[in-house]
């Protein structure tokens, strides 16, 4: 626990615009991604056609659709930001993976890979001194 407070006033005190622009941009493409995959639901069932039926094909499209648009707008406004992105890993790190079962979409891949990136360094970093998670913690 002591570890992710030094992280959280590393990052507060390194904190930069062009950071908490990416956090933003990262969120709103996650909402633009979940409202896609809602209106176009074929796409997803033949994204997710590739990795085998299993049953529960139906119960992760709700499950993406859901955390991809609630975990891109907390991600935004910096609220739980890292429990957001938990919630996002699984489901990225199925994208990444889903392009190596049947055929490899260059465009998805590296969509997928920069995603996942981008969650992994928000996941350490924190949401940053202009989120909602700092203006609550300076509240206290």
């Amino acid at each position: 626990m002591e570890s992710v407070k030094n992280l959280n006033k590393w990052a507060n005190a390194h904190t930069s615009y062009p950071i908490d622009i990416l956090r933003i941009a990262l969120g709103i493409f996650l909402i633009v991604k979940g409202i896609s995959f809602i209106t176009n639901r074929q796409y997803l069932h033949e994204i997710l056609s590739h990795a085998g039926s299993f049953g529960g094909e139906m119960l992760m499209i709700h499950y993406i659709a859901a955390a991809h648009m609630m975990g891109g707008l907390m991600i935004a406004f910096g609220l739980l930001t890292r429990w957001s992105i938990v919630a996002q890993l699984p489901i990225l790190i199925g994208a990444v993976a889903v392009n190596f079962m049947g055929d490899f979409n260059t465009q998805n891949f590296i969509l997928a890979s920069v995603t996942l990136i981008l969650c992994v360094f928000f996941l350490f970093f924190g949401s940053g001194k202009h989120s909602a998670d700092y203006y609550f913690k300076m509240q206290q």
